[in-house]
Order: structure tokens, then C-alpha cells, then sequence
């Protein structure tokens, strides 16, 4: 029958068509295995390389990873064009293509946040153990991943901000910062003659400059009269200190204020 020489011809043709194309497909599979292999083994060694350059394991895996993606795509495509599945490489393109974008709208925070964990791993504002303030938040970094970063709070709070919110926003390092200056404004009435209340400020800053360590040697603190404010002046006391610590900053605040206070109750100028 007509129809039935049709299939027999159709298979004859795709018979003769596979047993052409067997050496191509052995190829092709030996290409597939053999750019597998080494695939497996550049990302090895890449991550060995990144983590004698790098002390973060994250940078490393991802690293590797992209390495071994790119290895094991090239014998991939290489199998296919061996094949001569040309339209087929098309395809995987422009279907990845698509896949690709559709994924970037519907996960952009998380790719977001992904690129912002990138920049913070290999910038490094911040490392684990600084004290930073960010988002309305102080504590102390324990942990720095590329979708987000984790602090502990002073008063034990365990906190995930996501890099994009850390990245977009002003980040205060307080361990980075080794000096930090205290404004003090004080309101001195004008029943007593300023020379004798500067003399005495000033001797008082300089005492607390000799007892404490926090205070920086090598910034002296200045004393001075910044305006006039009805039947007062405003007098301004700036100091700097050594921001070793997060409490550095309130205790040495706490110490100048107090001092600051008697002496004024001393000349009577407080009640």
C-alpha cells in the first residue's frame, strides 16, 4: 500500500540520517563528559585560588560557581553545534533570554539585594565584629551574606536588614571612627564677669583631659563664647575624644556635663 511505503521510506531515511550522525553524537557525548570534567575541576581550583586571595567562603563558592557555569555552558553548546543543532542553540538562548528577564521582574529585590551583598563582600564598608548604626539601627555585625546582613542590637535584639536597604542608606561605622568631637552649649547668665567663668571651664576640661583615657591628647578642647541670647550667653565647649568603644562617646558626654555643672554651681551661676 501507498502508505505504508511512505513510513518505511520515512524510517529508512532517519535510519541512514542516526547511523550518519553516530559519529557526531559519540563526539559530542565525549565533549559533554570531558568539558563536565573539567568544569568540576577549574572550579576546584578557583576556589582554592580565591581563598588564599579572599577570607570570605562566599566569594568563593560564587566565584566557583560562576566558573564551573561557564566551563560547563561552553561544552554544552560546543556538544550542540557538533550535532548541528544550530536552531536548537538558538532557542536555548533566546529562551533563556526570556526566562532571564522574566525572572529579573519578578525577583528584582532579591536580585537587588544579591548585587548589594556583592558590592558590601568586596567593598567591605563593614566587616563581622564592627559596631555600625544603619536604618535606624546600632549594634554589632554578625554575619554578612549576599542577600543579607545580621547585627546584635546593645540591648540583645537580633536584626536582618537586607543589603539593598544597608546599600541605599548613609552607614555610620563606629569602629572605624577613632575620633569623635562632643558639642556642648551651655547658657550663662550675665550676672557674672566671663573671663572668671571661661578660667574656670577651661580648668575643669583640662582635669578631666588628666584623669581620663578617653579624652585625645592631641586635640585640645576649646572653650568660647558663641552668642548672645537675650540676657545669657551661649558658651560653646567642643572636646574630642578616642572612640574606642561604642559607651565611649555617652560616658565621656555624661563626665563633661557633670563637670561642667559644678563648676557653674561653684561660681553660682546654676541653682
Amino acid at each position: 500500500m501507498e502508505w505504508t511505503k511512505l513510513i518505511f521510506d520515512k524510517l529508512q531515511r532517519w535510519g541512514e540520517a542516526a547511523i550518519k550522525m553516530l559519529p557526531n553524537l559519540a563526539l559530542a557525548i565525549v565533549i559533554f563528559i570531558v568539558f563536565y570534567l573539567l568544569a568540576k575541576f577549574i572550579r576546584r581550583v578557583v576556589y582554592r585560588i580565591s581563598c588564599r586571595i579572599s577570607d570570605k567562603t562566599a566569594i568563593s563558592n560564587l566565584i566557583a560557581g560562576l566558573a564551573y557555569i561557564i566551563v560547563f555552558t561552553i561544552g554544552l553548546f560546543t556538544a550542540l553545534e557538533v550535532l548541528k543543532l544550530d536552531k536548537a542553540v538558538s532557542s536555548l538562548l533566546a529562551g533563556a533570554g526570556i526566562v532571564g528577564l522574566a525572572l529579573g521582574f519578578a525577583f528584582q529585590d532579591l536580585t537587588a539585594n544579591f548585587i548589594s551583598g556583592i558590592y558590601i563582600t568586596f567593598r567591605k564598608p563593614f566587616d563581622v565584629g564592627d559596631v555600625i548604626e544603619t536604618n535606624g539601627f546600632t549594634g554589632t555585625v554578625e554575619n554578612i551574606q549576599f542577600r543579607s546582613s545580621t547585627m546584635r542590637t546593645s540591648d540583645g535584639l537580633f536584626i536582618i536588614i537586607p543589603n539593598k536597604d544597608i546599600f541605599q542608606k548613609p552607614i555610620i561605622n563606629h569602629s572605624r571612627t577613632k575620633e569623635r568631637k562632643i558639642e556642648l552649649n551651655v547658657m550663662v547668665p550675665f550676672n557674672k564677669e566671663p573671663p572668671p567663668v571661661l578660667e574656670e571651664i577651661i580648668q575643669t576640661i583640662r582635669n578631666i583631659t588628666d584623669e581620663e583615657e578617653l579624652l585625645d591628647e592631641d586635640r585640645p578642647p576649646e572653650v568660647y563664647f558663641a552668642n548672645i541670647e537675650g540676657a545669657n550667653l551661649k558658651l560653646t565647649i567642643t572636646l574630642w575624644i578616642d572612640n574606642n568603644q561604642l559607651s565611649a562617646y555617652n560616658e565621656a558626654r555624661h563626665r563633661l556635663i557633670t563637670r561642667v555643672l559644678d563648676a557653674l554651681r561653684g561660681k553660682q551661676l546654676l541653682p
